[in-house]
């Protein structure tokens, strides 16, 4: 494996020569037009603008700054152009530039002072209109919208905002899991700074691991994928951190009722390098001994927290290098443990996290031709630990231990250019080669006659790559295309697999305001997620492509309008699509992930062996209505869809509806800037029932057993019979859950002092007070004058009506 790691390297090596020969091949070369590039920056604190509107006014001739703000525009040759700079929130500049050359032109957007208290949504692309942009299915995500929305104990998370989209579905009640277009969570591809995140949840999956407070941009795409993106079927969540602050140090903070924030930025040496740090911490374990001792549970004491550390660094080494380093590492630790009693103790630990490391270089090889070079690291793992054991007795037996270990590390080279080539297209194309390494097994550990049982797992080594090639091309004044071809490569010891992805999206602006668009996409991904419980729990187990296992494939279609009202500042987009998705996996009816291996009788079952292939198929529509700017603001979504799987091995080969099928999904969102002090927002949800699989009676059975007898050296057997409950089941999925609805207040108060910023924020989730389900589960109730019992079934809900304060500050 190391040799294939090697060769890719050196096709990497290869192709970066090329790239740039190319790029000084492309200075050479004579031209008709003259370009203006340049750096869009924030006047305050000089961070890069990502998604700022350069075009020429009256013209079609227009771009937008990349992600780490640079922009190019090759315009045909004359005395001098007009370009206007416009990105929501800011104020908007024309300037008046001379061409008689290639002009770099660097800009300085000021904050517009007058919509401080403003939330926008927007398209990605270009800000002025959503109808003239070819992309579709892609939505931009301010931060400071995130932190201006209520939220679930006031813990601000770009995730729950997501959720509020259209396509986009939620799991069980406050779960940071995402279900776009039918797809499954492992389906969503997690970008932190070029670093995938395997896992991106908190506390169980009720806060996601992104501190709001370290975070620039966030980025949804739920379809007609750009062909710079692959290895998942549904979406792409792209987080970029912050920079820092290049002109002042700053302190940023929060207290809230479950854990505390702080952030700290400013420059290295001004203009040229800043630093970020970000930290955050629950202090649940805090409150775990005294809560015991109130509720009087002393002897079963939970203690859990979490944490997470962001940390940034960036240099600018003159105009055209800049490099940045960049880290993430966060970590929840549960344990629990019965106090001693009889001699006995019982303890048992989960604990799960993530680390990234990323290095990227930028280099302007010329005007039109921009690189980025990233080196990553990424490393998830689990442990799950459980003792149990009498130090009094003599017995081995009475000493049972649990140790099961998962993990999955990246390491990845990258290289990615942007070739502005005329005015007419903008051309991307890029590598990308990952070495992985999983742990996908688990190990139980037994004391056996005064020894250790143990199975070690195998790590499976594998390698993916991809390259790429896309143009965004305006072939005349009323048609938008983005077009591209990904090819990417997988290797699992002998096994190869070489798919093509094209990727189409293409708009038509029937009107200067109203346009037409469709888009197709073909996705392959290499990796899998094993899940008992479909909710992304850390217990979910990252598998690889092999030999019995196939990639997961699938095809994407959507066609639909976008209309913008710019008198009202509304902007409409309406979406249908259709997605198949193939080879994708599900535990066999009764499999596990546990196993148990002891030395009378090891177990060498393969994680393989559990599982079971199928298919899957989602269509629907979605519409969303924006309003971007001004005292009222916000969105209102709503999707309608269907979703379907199709296993041989289970529901008896019949379709079903997966767990996260929702006929009808919709939500309201306004936020409201009272005065320039006060701010008034709230969300309102609404979502059909999950489909689930639920018990609908039981029965009492006779069935033979064995009382298992143990002496020191010696194992009796003796059998009897003995009675036991059944439960009887419907089949897969075929019960509807309760419809969810949910309201959610908030209300800020900020106050400005010179160099003191301070908000206190009140919020109350779900005001209403609505028992929205969380589980079904068996129950007995009593009925008539003689209180016969029978069997019901029960909704168990989380979430009351739940208030929260919490107190935000910036020096």
């Amino acid at each position: 494996m190391t040799g294939v790691a090697s060769d890719n390297v050196i096709v990497m090596c290869r192709v970066t020569i090329l790239f740039l020969f190319l790029g000084f091949t492309f200075r050479l070369l004579a031209q008709s037009h003259f370009s203006v590039s340049g750096y869009v920056v924030e006047q305050s604190s000089r961070e890069a603008l990502a998604g700022v509107s350069v075009y020429m006014p009256g013209t079609t001739l227009g771009t937008t700054t990349n992600a780490y703000g640079y922009y190019s525009l090759t315009i045909p040759a004359r005395d001098s152009v007009s370009l206007t700079f416009s990105f929501v929130g800011y104020q908007s500049i024309t300037y008046l530039i001379p061409l008689h050359r290639n002009v770099l032109h660097n800009i300085a957007l000021a904050t517009n002072s007058t919509d401080l208290a403003e939330v926008v949504v927007t398209a990605s692309g270009d800000q002025k209109r959503v109808s003239d942009n070819a992309q579709m299915s892609q939505i931009g995500i301010p931060v400071q919208q995130i932190k201006n929305l209520p939220a679930l104990m006031g813990e601000k998370d770009a995730i729950k905002i997501i959720q509020l989209m259209p396509g986009v579905q939620k799991g069980s009640e406050g779960s940071t899991s995402l279900y776009v277009r039918g797809g499954g969570p492992d389906q969503n591809l997690l970008i932190l700074d070029d670093a995938v995140v395997y896992n991106g949840q908190h506390l169980f999956g009720f806060f996601s691991v992104f501190n709001g407070n370290a975070l620039k941009s966030v980025e949804l795409i739920k379809g007609g994928f750009p062909a710079r993106y692959g290895g998942r079927l549904s979406s792409v969540v792209e987080m970029n951190m912050k920079e820092g602050d290049k002109q002042k140090l700053h302190v940023e903070g929060s207290v809230g009722v479950l854990s505390s924030t702080v952030t700290v930025e400013g420059p290295l040496q001004k203009e040229k390098a800043s630093f970020l740090v970000a930290a955050r911490r629950t202090y649940l374990d805090a409150f775990a001994q005294p809560l015991a001792k109130v509720f009087k549970t002393e002897g079963f004491v939970p203690d859990y927290y979490f944490y997470d550390l962001n940390a940034k660094l960036n240099y600018h080494f003159g105009q055209r290098n800049k490099l940045y380093i960049s880290g993430y590492l966060g970590r929840d630790e549960y344990q629990n443990q019965e106090p001693e009693t009889s001699g006995r103790i019982l303890s048992a630990g989960l604990n799960w996290g993530n680390a990234a490391a990323t290095l990227r270089w930028n280099h302007l090889f010329s005007e039109r031709f921009f690189t980025n070079t990233s080196l990553i690291i990424s490393d998830y793992r689990f442990t799950i630990s459980q003792e149990d054991r009498n130090p009094e007795s003599t017995t081995p037996q009475a000493v049972f231990k649990l140790s099961y270990n998962s993990a999955i590390r990246d390491i990845t080279l990258k290289h990615d250019a942007d070739f502005y080539l005329s005015p007419k297209h903008m051309v991307r194309f890029g590598i990308k080669s990952t070495y992985h390494r999983f742990t996908p097994d688990a190990i139980v550990i037994r004391d056996i006659a005064g020894g250790l049982a143990k199975q070690d797992a195998e790590p499976i080594d594998v390698v993916e790559s991809g390259v790429y090639l896309e143009d965004a091309w305006r072939p005349e004044s009323r048609w938008r295309i983005n077009g591209g071809l990904r090819l990417s490569h997988y290797l699992y010891r002998n096994r190869h697999f070489l798919k093509p992805e094209p990727r189409l999206s293409v708009a038509y602006l029937v009107q200067p305001d109203l346009s037409v668009k469709a888009s197709y996409a073909v996705m392959n991904q290499y990796i899998h997620l094993l899940s008992n419980t479909g909710t992304g729990f850390p217990t979910d187990l990252w598998v690889p492509t092999t030999k019995q296992i196939n990639p997961q494939h699938s095809w994407q279609a959507a066609m639909g309008i976008a209309k913008d009202f710019t008198e009202q500042d509304l902007a409409l987009t309406v979406e249908g699509y259709y997605k198949t998705m193939e080879n994708i996996i599900s535990y066999r009816e009764g499999a596990s992930f546990l196993r148990l291996n002891t030395l009378q009788s090891p177990d060498k079952a393969n994680w393989e062996d559990n599982v079971t292939a199928g298919r899957g198929w989602s269509y629907g529509t979605e519409v969303l209505l924006q309003k971007k700017t001004g005292r009222l603001s916000g969105w209102i979504g709503y999707t309608l869809s269907w979703t379907q799987w199709q296993f041989a091995a289970l529901n008896g080969g019949r379709p079903f509806f997966p767990k996260y099928d929702r006929r009808h999904d919709g939500s309201v969102v306004a936020l409201y800037a009272i005065n320039p002090r006060i701010t008034a927002s709230a969300t309102w949800v609404y979502g059909t029932g999950n489909a689930l699989t639920v018990p609908v009676g039981r029965y009492s059975a006779y069935a033979h057993k064995g009382y298992v007898s143990t002496e020191p050296g010696k194992v009796t057997v003796t059998p009897f019979d003995g009675g036991s409950h059944t439960i009887d089941y419907t089949r897969k999925n075929s019960f509807r859950g309760e419809a969810y609805h949910r309201l959610d207040v908030g209300l800020q108060f900020r106050k400005q002092k010179k160099n003191f910023e301070r908000t206190w924020e009140l919020n109350v989730y779900n005001a209403y007070n609505h028992r929205n389900p969380f589980f079904y589960a068996l129950g007995t109730k009593t009925v008539g004058p003689k209180q016969t019992p029978l069997t019901a079934l029960y909704k168990y809900s989380v979430f009351p009506i739940m208030p929260s304060i919490s107190y935000r500050f910036r020096i």
